[in-house]
């Protein structure tokens, strides 16, 4: 019997890199102007302001119940109305998939490229600049 291979150990960065918080917020702010017509800072801290509201059409006096607050979805609409809030986000998302795959796409191939090309600037900067000033634990 062969003796049991050791499995590899995965490696984990020790430190933070401003490049790469700076791509996932952008795929954050992709998603959330696509399905909840905010940014993610508006997202998670925008007021609670949708619902329905009654509005009367003709001489009849007719009533027709109309949505209003939807332009823009929050966590608080979620919280307050959510199942007029989930539909909004789902609509919004099948509406707008096509823009947001294109939209990422681009993102990911825009910030690929510009790694590989400010490669030895970004390196010198972090070697130079953010490591003494910062410590290891940062980079640029």
């Amino acid at each position: 019997m062969a003796a049991r291979r050791r499995k590899k150990t995965t490696r984990r960065r020790k430190s933070w890199s401003f490049l790469n918080a700076l791509e996932a917020y952008t795929y954050a702010h992709i998603i959330t102007k696509n399905t909840a017509g905010t940014s993610p800072w508006g997202f998670l801290t925008g007021e609670g302001d949708i619902g329905t509201t009654t509005t009367y059409v003709g001489m009849g006096m007719m009533s027709r119940p109309e949505a209003v607050g939807v332009d823009e979805i929050s966590l608080a609409d979620i919280v307050r109305e959510p199942s007029q809030a989930l539909g909004v986000l789902s609509e919004n998302f099948t509406k707008n998939l096509l823009p947001m795959a294109i939209e990422g796409a681009t993102a990911g191939i825009s910030f690929r490229i510009a790694k590989r090309l400010l490669r030895r600037p970004i390196a010198s900067v972090n070697r130079n600049l953010v490591k003494p000033a910062l410590g290891a634990g940062i980079r640029l």
